[in-house]
């Protein structure tokens, strides 16, 4: 498959998950746990029957850091959901493509290109457009400010990890032990924090299946098959495009208003994401 058809189709996936955590009415990170670990049981099934899961010592404990580094930003942006707003918190966990960026630079020497920083720029934006910059002006510094600025941290160095180890090993084999170890720590941290996790309305668990099949597993599977061929700093920027789709899927299945400056703010959010697939000019180094 084109690796950008990979992406956008698995964009399109992991845009449902907001809309089955919704309707599962059940904690953030217990819906995460079944997301992962039902998934993980699926793609379980046909590694051990068809994939060589052989890997080497160093690509196993890399495979699974970006697990537990997976499970982790989950949990922490859900706890910054406590002490701040919705919409800040998701404006500053969406700052991931710069610190991507960043990393890419000081840590690879990989310079991005002035299309991307252009491009994420006007992404963010975008963001600020959609979620009201009301909510920038007021912002106070507390806890929860840091917890989704580290969840955005968090988020880019699972995108680096996953674009890096790629290049070495299969898709299915670095998921099967990247799942495997989020889903061991999103359960310990959802019985941590006393959530049900069997007791659930046969609703629940639907969502949980389509959460699993949907947007775990062929989000995911599609998204990392792109990093194999894409650079990670375009994939992260190009990751923002879920915020502007589950957005709209919430005014189709859940019947949500759609605001004027949603719709603009998402306009300049995918005009941002074209830009830093443009492919530059001779004269744009």
């Amino acid at each position: 498959m084109n690796p950008k058809v990979s992406l956008v189709i698995g964009i399109l996936c992991i845009s449902f998950s907001p809309i089955f955590v919704k309707l599962a009415g059940v904690p953030p990170v217990t819906a995460a746990f079944y997301r992962v670990f039902l998934a993980w049981l699926v793609l379980a099934s046909y590694c051990l029957a068809k994939v060589n899961l052989k890997i080497n010592r160093t690509d196993l404990l890399t495979a699974m850091l970006g697990g537990l580094i997976f499970a982790s930003d989950i949990t922490v942006w859900n706890i910054s959901l406590g002490h701040i707003s919705a919409t800040v918190s998701t404006l500053l966990a969406n700052l991931a493509p710069v610190w991507v960026g960043l990393i890419s630079f000081f840590v690879f020497r990989k310079r991005s290109g002035l299309l991307f920083w252009i491009g994420t720029g006007v992404a963010i934006a975008g963001m600020i457009v959609l979620v009201g910059y009301q909510n920038i002006i007021h912002l106070q510094f507390n806890i929860g400010i840091v917890l989704a600025l580290l969840a955005s941290l968090l988020y880019s160095i699972y995108i680096v990890i996953t674009n890096n180890i790629l290049q070495r090993i299969s898709t299915l084999s670095f998921m099967f032990y990247n799942m495997l170890a989020a889903s061991v720590f999103l359960l310990l941290i959802s019985t941590w924090q006393g959530n049900n996790i069997i007791d659930f309305s046969l609703n629940a668990w639907l969502c949980f299946l389509g959460m699993s099949l949907l947007c775990q597993l062929t989000g995911w599977i599609t998204i990392n098959y792109s990093l194999k061929f894409l650079e990670g700093t375009k994939v992260s920027i190009a990751l923002l495009g879920q915020t502007v789709i589950a957005g709209f899927m919430a005014v189709l299945l859940l019947h949500e208003a759609l605001q004027l400056k949603e719709i603009i703010g998402s306009v300049i959010i995918l005009a941002g994401i074209a830009i830093t697939f443009l492919k530059p000019s001779q004269s744009i180094k």
